[in-house]
């Protein structure tokens, strides 16, 4: 046994014990548990890059796999949480959310994340997907006393576990046509399936495409996620919008493309129809918005449809175009939640999107950094988030799903109009106060990386494209 494969796990396990002792006995003033998880997470990343293997090596009896795909996706991953903690470290201290358990539980669920992405098993990825999503639950009720928090917690822990359910019930139906738990071993038996077993094997598909549409909060199992983007505290919110989407990537690839590849014209049915609802719903509804949580939510919906039509093309380069896009989203929702948590003070948040106006007198740089973001989330050049849209375009066309290009492009448009609506507000009306936008020398290198980096890699996208084909 190699202990390298999966020395990022142990570090990340043994930074969050750490700092729950030290939250415990440290002086609250000290921020132990900030430091020492944000520390964890650089282990972690240079753990991952120093012991990146040429080749997948399989690990616990062929449970757990590391391989370019995981590598890559935890790489990620561990950027976007430390952006997120970066980003609410001083919300949470003002807020009084309890320091200790926020920082502890994000890097719990961070540790389920890097399991759910290495899994080559379906035990593995079962035990990886419950420990991404527990925490969070926890994370969500962490204001105590606030009825709104408890409820967000209460509705997206009923309708998770569901969720996990119906994906389990369909784990169980593969089990049971295939005889293996193991990812590669069940689609060797798929492929060599019978006609009488197809059936059973489709009505698995169904169940395990519920849970990974609810895993990204995809339409039609999307009702939980504009709720809990709003009920959250705003830090919890920026946690849940970007590391846990790239572990549902994650899983779908191990699940779809790993497992059942002989299934693909079935689950690409399914994904087109699941793509189409979420853009349409998506867009539609977010333009009648006027809570900004709310809006970014429905946003986030429309953006996962847009995502899907890659995994739906069936292709390396739909693969490949589809990480590009989870990836470009992931940096814009950092980015735009992080701008949230960044206004918010003591006592105060802005919800509405009323509280933006004249937003480039009090703070001309974040508004700035809010008109790059909202550009590249409605797909303007030269921003990342046009990039990711042409490399989805592209993929669809070469499979000649012309028509689905077309209609995400009918839809990109709607959306243009809920995102320009923000630029309008932030630059064109009157402020409601005068009082500049105060915030540390943290949060500006972090809100400035974060949106440089949506510029940067939407005018020198190579690299990443490059990454991204290079994995399928």
């Amino acid at each position: 046994m190699d202990i390298t494969s999966f020395l990022p796990e142990i570090i990340l396990l043994a930074g969050a014990c750490i700092a729950l002792m030290a939250d415990v006995f440290a002086p609250k003033k000290t921020e132990a548990a900030y430091f020492i998880c944000q520390f964890a997470l650089i282990l972690a990343t240079t753990a991952s890059f120093y012991f990146e293997p040429n080749q997948a090596i399989y690990q616990f009896n062929h449970t757990f796999v590391l391989d370019s795909l995981a590598v890559s996706l935890k790489i990620f991953c561990y950027l976007a949480v430390f952006l997120s903690f970066m980003y609410s470290r001083r919300y949470v201290r003002e807020q009084k959310i309890p320091q200790g358990e926020y920082y502890v539980l994000g890097l719990l669920s961070t540790l389920g994340i890097l399991v759910l992405v290495s899994a080559a098993n379906f035990i593995t990825l079962y035990l990886g997907l419950e420990l991404l999503s527990l925490p969070i639950y926890a994370m969500v009720a962490l204001e105590r006393d606030n009825p709104r928090c408890l409820e967000a917690a209460m509705k997206y822990f009923v309708l998770g576990s569901l969720a996990s359910g119906l994906l389990l019930y369909g784990l169980s139906l593969l089990f049971g046509v295939t005889a293996s738990l193991d990812l590669h071993v069940v689609a060797q038996a798929i492929a060599a399936h019978s006609a009488s077993e197809l059936p059973l094997l489709v009505l698995a598909l169904v169940f395990i495409l519920a849970g990974i549409a609810f895993k990204f909060g995809a339409a039609p199992f999307h009702l939980w996620v504009p709720d809990v983007y709003e009920g959250a505290p705003s830090s919890v919110t920026l946690f849940i919008s970007a590391a846990p989407k790239l572990a549902a990537f994650g899983m779908t690839i191990r699940l779809l493309v790993d497992a059942m590849p002989s299934l693909n014209v079935q689950w690409q049915e399914v994904l087109i129809v699941f793509a189409i609802l979420s853009m349409a719903i998506g867009n539609i509804v977010a333009i009648a918005q006027s809570n900004i949580k709310r809006m970014l939510a429905y946003s986030s919906i429309a953006h996962i449809g847009y995502m899907l039509l890659g995994l739906a093309c069936g292709t390396p380069n739909g693969y490949a175009a589809a990480m590009f896009y989870i990836v470009s989203y992931s940096l814009m929702s950092l980015a735009a939640f992080g701008m949230l948590v960044l206004m918010s003070k003591e006592g105060y948040e802005p919800e509405a999107i009323t509280d933006f106006a004249g937003l480039n007198s009090r703070n001309p740089w974040l508004a700035f950094m809010w008109l790059l973001i909202m550009f590249s989330m409605a797909g303007i050049p030269p921003l990342v988030g046009f990039i990711a849209k042409v490399g989805l375009l592209e993929a669809l066309i070469q499979v000649h799903l012309t028509w689905l290009a077309v209609l995400a492009i009918l839809f990109a448009i709607i959306g243009a109009y809920y995102y320009l609506r923000i630029v309008k507000v932030i630059y064109f009306e009157e402020p409601k106060e005068i009082a500049p936008v105060a915030y540390t020398r943290e949060e500006t290198a972090a809100i400035t990386v974060n949106g440089l980096l949506v510029l940067i890699l939407g005018i020198f996208p190579g690299t990443l494209f490059v990454l991204c084909h290079s994995l399928f």
